[in-house]
């Protein structure tokens, strides 16, 4: 028995060793981050991106995948947990009726809701005028809302603007 034992423990070391080789693959969850530009991607660890802080709760799943897509580009996140994020929403400015699950604070502006990373890095370059971007709602296919099958709902990503109101920024998925 000590033989087998030992055995069986070389053979489980030798599986770890070969797992760990191996390049990490990406998950079929995140299938659809392939809307990130791979040259944006690559490019980010060359420049300072700003640390980004994420207000949601803390058993919001399609959260953390949010989160996750944004440190995939290369960003710094820290997550805040809470059970009530409108507090967090009014004291931002998150305009009525076009919350999602969680909001984001980076570099003076906020992001609410599963805004794709090549949005936030345009705002960043641009910097308009402007409260921040705002997706509401949690549309199929948007980051950290990836389906199975690749589909993604249309959506708009919506600038606030400084009163208040908001104005197309960026649309996604097919339309018509």
């Amino acid at each position: 028995m000590n033989t087998q034992r030992s055995g069986l423990l070389l053979l489980v070391a030798a599986l770890s060793v070969t797992a760990c080789a191996r390049a990490p693959q990406p998950a079929a969850t995140h299938a659809a981050q392939s809307d990130i530009p791979q040259t944006e991607v690559a490019a980010q660890p060359q420049r300072l991106l700003p640390s980004v802080k994420v207000h949601k709760s803390a058993t919001c799943g399609c959260c953390q995948l949010w989160v996750e897509h944004l440190e995939r580009a290369g960003f710094t996140v820290e997550v805040h947990n809470s059970e009530d994020l409108n507090p967090i929403k009014e004291r931002l400015g998150v305009p009525y009726g076009r919350g999602s699950c969680h909001t984001a604070e980076i570099d003076g502006y906020i992001v609410e809701g599963h805004v794709p990373v090549q949005d936030i890095l345009r705002l960043l370059n641009e910097r308009p005028a402007g409260r921040g971007l705002v997706l509401p709602g949690m549309p199929a296919g948007s980051p950290g809302m990836e389906m199975p099958d690749g589909r993604v709902q249309p959506y708009a990503v919506d600038l606030i603007l400084p009163d208040g109101t908001t104005k197309p920024y960026a649309l996604h998925g097919r339309r018509g």
